[in-house]
């Protein structure tokens, strides 16, 4: 019956969705049905729990309902107005399956009637052999209902014998507390009914200069700001990204040892821009990543500000360790899968210089690390000889006691045990602190944080194409690193899932996913001049103390000093991430005094009119910014922002505002060139 009820749910809900597409989509209504009811039910085979009961048989038609959906339709109004129908066709069905679980059964009172005691169970037995006769249940209970004699079935040629006996109750899979909560529908699927819904698609580039090869791509990023009583909020947020042009991959070119041939670069990303139709006014936003050893060239910063000013209307330049973990992991899919399959995974970029590593746990990075563990670090050729040797592995060597230089012929053996001691280090790192000489001086970055247990591992860049079986050859010892990281992992028994995304994970990450927007109720003046790049973010600790303006003035003043920044002279943006607290002023009174604690706070910016950047973890962007230009003396060099999440540490480029809206595109990232590390 359960099972009943279940299927003709999910039949109810293929119809309804037939109808929408063929109401809204007519051209297209067969083909997105058919691919729509195909994706559903392989989602509800994979569900991997078993529906016996009509509780569970509809939660696993209301989890898979939003990624079926999507499967075929992307994010967009006609999106939204089905996800509600069908929520809302959801709703009664989930709320009375729960009460049907929670009814007691019905008593029985007076006499019970023969037969009619399910409690009680009726067989028999052969009076010669001893075995259980088969009898027809309609035939049980005309013999234990009948007043007259009743012919009783036979075996081995005489009557059966009756045994009654009282059934043992089964476990009731379906009995649960009184007072369990039901888990609302929205919560399961994962959508909030929304009064006012409002997309914007923008175009995103994504540029990876990296340690052995260089690639880019175009992006059209779906946003969406939605205002509900549970989503109070006039922020965009990012739903969907639709990659619509790789380009060719090639090797980065360098002048020598120590810099980039930028004009390469560049002349490389224009014949790309050509051959996909877009030129750089049509780009809103986007990242050039510099990665690996290409980072800790003299020259990096120059290109990544040639690339950023030339590759759109706002792309931003980055660069750092731990960014390129966070986007690597992003862009590979595998932050994606563990929201999906609840299984917390170890991410590896392995690219030409640097490996990445990231913890992911339901859908969030939750640690990021790197280590100078990379195919490219020393560069061979097909007939052993060596054309480039990075400093890692010069370090490699020396630990080892071999010596080769540029132009030298190298063993097989020695190339092999270099790519050994790398991948060494690199597995040592993947499974708790570096403890060895060789992983300690080979870390770039702090340790992994392991207080959540790894699951599963993961390989993406460059060296990740030969692990997972590519035989590609980039003149390195990439393919040998491959072999020995393969080789110490199935030793170990690690167990590895093979990413979506491989070789272009951190450029789909730099241009997918780099982006974060404000809030849309904004304040600034339009005669700032933007973007505003390279900005380091202070946070003003407020503590969730009282507040006073006393208290304000020394908080921002002693966020300078803690950053070494000097107000009036170093532009900076002032985070505050907490609401004010306050007792003394009900509801916006703070407001005024806040703003005046601000230009008290910043006597040179304000003098000097240099531009007053602040940022808000909520939104009071708006508001602020009208009390700070109707009760103080700043008028025309102020910024506020909110509805963004910035930690200290952190640097931002600010671009101009989307769509004509009042929602700034913002770049959070690190900026780490020309640390070129000396090894001993």
């Amino acid at each position: 019956m359960t099972v009943d009820k279940a299927e003709n749910m999910k039949s109810h809900v293929i119809r309804v969705v037939k109808d929408f597409f063929e109401t809204h989509f007519s051209e297209d209504s067969e083909v997105l049905s058919k691919s729509f009811k195909q994706n559903y039910d392989t989602l509800l085979q994979q569900d991997g729990h078993d529906a016996t009961s009509e509780v569970e048989g509809i939660r696993r038609l209301i989890v898979s309902f939003k990624p079926a959906l999507s499967s075929v339709l992307e994010p967009c109004q006609e999106y939204d107005t089905l996800l509600t129908m069908v929520l809302w066709m959801f709703k009664a069905p989930w709320e009375g399956a729960h009460r049907r679980r929670k009814k007691p059964s019905p008593r029985r009172d007076g006499p019970v009637m023969p037969g009619s005691d399910q409690s009680m169970d009726i067989s028999f037995l052969c009076t010669v052999c001893g075995e259980e006769v088969d009898v027809p249940h309609d035939r049980k209970m005309q013999i234990l209902n009948s007043e007259d004699e009743v012919e009783l079935p036979t075996h081995c040629g005489h009557d059966v014998k009756i045994r009654i006996s009282k059934k043992q109750e089964e476990p009731k899979d379906d009995e649960v507390d009184e007072d369990e909560p039901i888990v609302p529908v929205e919560l399961l699927m994962g959508h909030l009914p929304a009064d006012n819904v409002e997309y914007m698609k923008v175009l995103s580039v994504g540029i990876d200069i990296g340690s052995s090869t260089s690639h880019l791509i175009f992006s059209r990023l779906t946003l969406k700001r939605e205002k509900s009583l549970f989503n109070i909020t006039n922020r965009f947020n990012l739903v969907n990204r639709e990659i619509i042009y790789e380009s060719s991959i090639i090797f980065t070119p360098l002048i020598d040892r120590y810099n980039i041939d930028v004009e390469s670069v560049i002349e490389f990303c224009e014949e790309e821009y050509k051959k996909a139709g877009i030129t750089p006014e049509m780009v809103e936003t986007g990242a050039v990543i510099v990665t690996g050893e290409t980072a800790k060239k003299q020259n990096a910063a120059e290109i990544v500000s040639r690339l950023s000013s030339e590759s759109g209307r706002f792309v931003s330049a980055a660069a750092g360790p731990n960014l390129e973990s966070l986007l690597s992991a992003m862009g590979s899919g595998i932050v994606d899968q563990t929201l999906h399959s609840q299984r917390s995974i170890l991410h590896v970029d392995v690219g030409g210089g640097t490996s990445n590593l990231a913890i992911i746990s339901n859908g969030q990075v939750r640690s990021t690390s790197c280590i100078n563990v990379g195919g490219r670090l020393l560069g061979i050729d097909k007939d052993l000889k060596i054309w480039r040797i990075d400093g890692p592995a010069q370090f490699i060597m020396n630990e080892l006691g071999i010596t080769y230089q540029i132009g030298d012929t190298i063993l097989e053996k020695d190339a092999r045990d270099i790519a050994r001691e790398l991948a060494k280090a690199l597995v040592e790192v993947m499974q708790g602190e570096a403890k060895s000489i060789i992983a300690k001086e080979l870390m770039m970055t702090d340790d992994l944080d392991f207080l959540i247990p790894v699951d599963e591992y993961s390989f993406s860049g460059g060296v990740s194409e030969m692990y997972f079986g590519s035989d590609a050859d980039f003149d390195d010892i990439g393919a040998m690193l491959a072999d020995e990281i393969r080789a110490l992992v199935e030793d170990q028994g690690l167990n590895v899932v093979e990413p979506p995304n491989k070789i272009r994970a951190t450029v789909i990450g730099a241009g997918a996913f780099s982006l974060s927007v404000s809030g849309s109720t904004t304040f600034f003046d339009e005669s700032i001049e933007l973007p505003v790049t390279n900005v380091p973010v202070l946070p003003v600790d407020l503590g969730g103390e009282e507040f006073t303006p006393e208290k304000l003035v020394d908080r921002i003043r002693r966020s300078f000093t803690t950053f070494d920044m000097v107000e009036g002279a170093d532009l900076v943006a002032l985070y505050f991430k907490d609401l004010v607290v306050s007792r003394a002023y009900i509801g916006d009174e703070w407001l005024p005094p806040f703003a005046k604690a601000i230009e008290e706070a910043l006597p040179n910016s304000v003098s000097k009119k240099k531009l007053i950047i602040l940022i808000f973890g909520y939104d009071v962007a708006k508001r602020l910014g009208l009390a700070i230009r109707d009760e103080t003396s700043i008028k025309s060099n102020i910024l506020v922002l909110d509805e963004l999440q910035l930690e200290a540490g952190d640097w931002i480029d600010i671009g101009i505002p989307l769509k004509e809206t009042q929602a700034f595109p913002v770049t959070v990232k690190s900026l780490v060139f020309n640390e070129n590390k000396e090894y001993s």
